[in-house]
């Protein structure tokens, strides 16, 4: 079934929309989920939640994809969990750490509706620009939250590649706010 026809159901108010969220897209919550937290049953908890929050926000929402609607739910889920349990360790980073490093970088008030969508297509154009592999890596590292030692594996290159990688797109991105007349 196609996203599209999963809306539908949503709109619709059938349960069964339910199932076929948690069908096609509960291990990629849960991936996202577990990567913030390290909890595999605090991770269950937040996909569970997702699909809640999902049931409850479609209608009137009408996500143009509900993958990254669902990713973007179980991501602040987590990161509330997260925050709520005061963890501390996420392997080699925190959670804190990563939002930290991001935070030199972004305006620290988006005050409305407005501000959130200037900043998210400023954010877009800027990651539109990237070579492919800093985008991956700058993407991996502050949307899903992998550590520096998970994305060099995955990425097969050493951590002080993906060190200094992260480093210079920061630098950039902040240039490119700066640029684009962005408040940092």
């Amino acid at each position: 079934m196609d996203d599209n026809e999963i809306v539908d159901l949503f709109y619709k108010r059938e349960s069964r929309s339910i199932s076929e969220c948690e069908r096609k897209y509960s291990k990629y919550c849960l991936l996202i989920a577990n990567n913030i937290l390290h909890c595999y049953e605090d991770s269950e908890e937040c996909v569970n939640d997702t699909m809640l929050r999902a049931w409850n926000s479609i209608p009137p929402a009408k996500p143009v994809s509900l993958k990254f609607y669902l990713g973007k739910i179980a991501r602040n889920l987590a990161i509330d969990r997260y925050r709520s349990r005061a963890t501390t360790k996420r392997g080699n980073c925190t959670v804190e750490e990563a939002l930290e490093e991001l935070s030199e970088c972004i305006p620290t008030e988006c005050v409305d509706l407005t501000d959130r969508l200037a900043l998210s297509e400023v954010v877009n154009g800027f990651l539109a620009k990237l070579r492919a592999p800093e985008r991956v890596v700058f993407i991996k590292k502050y949307w899903y939250l992998y550590s520096v030692g998970e994305i060099a594996k995955t990425e097969h290159m050493r951590e002080g590649t993906v060190l200094s990688m992260l480093f210079r797109t920061r630098k950039k991105f902040r240039s490119y706010l700066e640029k684009e007349e962005i408040d940092v």
